[in-house]
């Protein structure tokens, strides 16, 4: 039996996670007695997240709070990109986070480059911004996901369509 076994290498995170992430966080602000008057808003899209409030040092308490949610729904810090933190009208402070997914092309060569190196009976290849890696046995594309796994990248990768 000569069939290839494959899984995608990608780096996306649960949208509807962050979704109740933000709405956690905008509860907490809202209770919160150090935070009541800043009249904090939250604005997020698809791929970007809106902080406004009054000044910088309450930005960085609401920046806490939003990285401790976002671990409780078990999300990568990894996907936050701080913005410039950005003057407002009426003396207040905005900074848009945008929220990292796929793997762009210098990472991606980066990954082919260790599997090839490393293993020499897998076959990576670079498909949009996702890397597919594939083998003739299961053995050696479970060694290469625990590689994977002990390297510290700029963004989260999930192992995906293994097959």
């Amino acid at each position: 039996m000569a069939s290839n076994y494959s899984f995608d290498i990608v780096s996306d995170f649960d949208h509807q996670e962050m979704v109740n992430a933000v709405d956690q966080a905008r509860r907490e602000i809202e209770n919160r007695y150090d935070l009541k008057d800043s009249q904090t808003s939250l604005e997020l899209t698809e791929d970007t997240l809106t902080v406004e409030t009054d000044s910088e040092f309450t930005l960085e308490t609401i920046h806490d709070i939003l990285r401790n949610k976002v671990a409780k729904r078990k999300l990568s810090q990894k996907i936050f990109e701080y913005g410039k933190v950005e003057k407002s009208s009426g003396n207040r402070v905005r900074q848009v986070i945008t929220l990292k997914r796929g793997i762009d092309k210098e990472l991606a060569k980066k990954i082919t480059k260790k599997i090839k190196d490393e293993f020499k009976k897998v076959q990576p290849s670079i498909q949009g911004d996702s890397v597919r890696v594939s083998s003739k046995s299961k053995d050696d594309l479970q060694a290469v996901m625990q590689a994977l796994k002990e390297e510290n990248y700029p963004v989260p990768l999930q192992m995906t369509n293994y097959r």
